[in-house]
């Protein structure tokens, strides 16, 4: 296989880069970055393209990664549209005659409802919570012939954004969250979304979207004691009741855009929307139409990441 990887100087490309090339295939990497450490992209020839720019000189492949866009909720809207949805058109129209493979997201489907083994006609939905969800949406509206994958809450070595928000929600000896605990989840290991990549780039079908996360969902309250554990971290997890968390986060992020912050309060909407309700996937298309064999929710070795 010859393939393309865009956003590979981000966490889920370079690791695509990483799995692609110890398939054996011929992968070239690009991302917005100047250079990146060659080990990031496994030794990958990479190039600089901002998606939004010039275009470089471009190999023929035969499949096309796209991990690259905006993944925060946080930012002026017109950023995040312009490089989930300008960047994707861009990315497909630079690869016209390749498979094209696009990483979405979860959050296309209704944030303000629980999510409960939702399967991929639940998506997309009327209205959305901030500009990442839409312009994601918008972006799998782009594609008309793509296969399309959608992760939730991606973590792993590399990560950089679940993890440091869980470790930031710590506060002496309690790690705050919302809820009770007791909603279930699904997540999505990074060597899961490469398996998922890969499968998708190589086939066996052409289009289509699928659902990816790890084999089962879990409980909260457990994943988060299992994290801190694995982490060394001397906390309990604690329950904050979203009458009481959402206002707060609203006066939060008011705060922030008003003082021009550049990152995000700890506490947002955006998040507690992921975590305080149920937020569940069915993933059997992605097992039976892409081979998918993902591995259960581990974070055995975080303290590495």
């Amino acid at each position: 296989m010859r393939i393309g990887v865009t956003g590979a100087s981000g966490f889920v490309g370079g690791a695509v880069c990483r799995g692609a090339v110890d398939e054996g295939w011929q992968v070239w990497a690009f991302g917005r970055r100047p250079r990146v450490d060659p080990e990031h992209v496994g030794g990958a020839p990479y190039t600089s393209w901002d998606l939004l720019g010039a275009r470089p000189q471009l190999p023929e492949v035969d499949a096309v990664i796209h991990c690259a866009g905006s993944v925060t909720d946080w930012g002026p809207s017109p950023a995040i549209w312009a490089a989930n949805v300008d960047g994707t058109r861009n990315a497909a129209a630079a690869f016209p005659q390749a498979r094209f493979v696009h990483v979405s997201t979860a959050s296309v489907y209704d944030p303000f409802t629980p999510t409960v083994m939702a399967t991929e006609d639940a998506a997309p939905v009327r209205r959305y919570a901030n500009a990442y969800g839409a312009s994601k949406a918008a972006a799998e509206r782009e594609l008309d012939r793509a296969v399309i994958l959608r992760p939730h809450a991606i973590y792993g070595k590399g990560d950089t954004t679940l993890l440091p928000r869980i470790l930031g929600a710590v506060r002496g000896r309690r790690l705050l969250a919302v809820g009770d605990g007791r909603q279930r989840i699904s997540l999505t290991s990074v060597g899961n979304l490469v398996q998922a990549c890969l499968r998708a780039a190589a086939g066996p079908v052409k289009y289509g979207v699928f659902n990816v996360t790890d084999a089962e969902p879990v409980v909260l309250d457990a994943a988060l004691r299992e994290l801190i554990t694995e982490l060394g971290i001397d906390a309990e997890p604690y329950y904050l009741p979203p009458a009481l968390a959402e206002p707060a986060a609203a006066v939060a992020e008011a705060v922030f855009r008003l003082l021009r912050r550049p990152r995000p309060p700890r506490l947002t909407r955006y998040a507690i929307g992921h975590l305080a309700v149920e937020r569940t996937l069915d993933i059997t298309a992605a097992r039976t139409r892409l081979g998918y064999r993902p591995s259960a929710t581990s974070f055995r070795g975080a303290a590495a990441w």
